[in-house]
């Protein structure tokens, strides 16, 4: 796990802010760190391009044909980067070791950043793939996609989702989880790239979904980036504090540091200009500024 913690780091699918300076999230909120789990693909610019592929796929492909499409992409990116090999080898071993890969019936991937890992597992667990869309279609593929077929049902079947991260699950009890149900099987087994611990993980056990993680948001990963000489100690503090209490953490930031608001405000960026109006309207921290 070693390995893979400090590829979180060196693919930035794990960012943490600079010393007293958080990141500005898209609630309006600030935390001091980010999580891309799909730079795991290999980099961040490895990421963004396939996201455009697949923007483009989504949009003038046939759903049918896409889940093809997107399995050739992602296998031929698996025999050119080294960092993407690793991760989707080191993702069916765990696998492997903590499913009985006998029980699962079939793979599925949500739309879209799961297609950057479920696919591939699918293949080298000889397993058919089902390509869950947002509108909650889907497409079954055979293992190797030389065959995709629209279904509707398949029956009472076990299925293994793949993803790439795991907040609060929204997706799943959105889209994913009925999606499945929807064609009589139920989704039995879910392994993430990387769980934020947010209380996702409850939620999904309380409906009946055991959850796997290879790599999860908390100290022992913070410890690392420590001795890996990438935050210093203030910044641990940052990090530790934030766990414990997310909005408290930071609404003690802000009084602490008054000046970070009125910098955000004279920012010629506009989302970040766009998110402290959303903060200081909604007074997320209860501040009254």
């Amino acid at each position: 796990m070693s390995k893979l913690m400090s590829l979180l780091f060196e693919t930035n699918a794990f960012k943490i802010c600079e010393e007293n300076n958080p990141f500005w999230y898209t609630s309006g909120k600030i935390g001091p760190y980010f999580v891309n789990a799909d730079y795991l693909f290999g980099s961040e610019a490895d990421s963004k391009a396939f996201l455009q592929f697949i923007d483009n796929q989504l949009e003038n492909e046939d759903k049918t044909l896409l889940p093809k499409n997107i399995f050739q992409k992602v296998l031929e990116h698996y025999k050119t980067n080294t960092i993407y090999h690793y991760i989707i080898d080191t993702l069916k071993e765990y696998i492997e070791n903590h499913i009985d890969s006998n029980a699962i019936d079939y793979i599925s991937g949500g739309e879209r950043r799961d297609w950057y890992f479920s696919n591939l597992i699918a293949y080298f667990l000889h397993k058919p793939h089902i390509t869950i869309y947002k509108d909650l279609s889907t497409v079954v593929s055979q293992p190797d996609f030389s065959e995709n077929t629209a279904v509707t049902t398949i029956g009472d079947k076990k299925v293994l989702h793949i993803a790439d991260l795991l907040n609060q699950s929204a997706s799943f009890t959105r889209a994913w989880i009925p999606a499945i149900k929807n064609l009589g099987a139920t989704i039995v087994w879910s392994v993430f790239m990387v769980d934020r611990l947010n209380g996702g993980t409850k939620v999904l056990n309380d409906l009946g979904v055991e959850v796997h993680a290879l790599l999860k948001i908390d100290d022992a990963l913070f410890v690392k980036a420590l001795e890996l000489g990438i935050i210093n100690q203030e910044q641990l503090h940052m990090l530790r504090e934030y766990t414990k209490d997310p909005d408290g953490s930071m609404k003690a930031f802000l009084m602490a540091h008054p000046d970070f608001i009125q910098k955000a405000l004279q920012s010629d960026n506009t989302r970040t200009l766009k998110r402290v109006h959303t903060l200081i309207d909604q007074n997320l921290y209860d501040l009254n500024i």
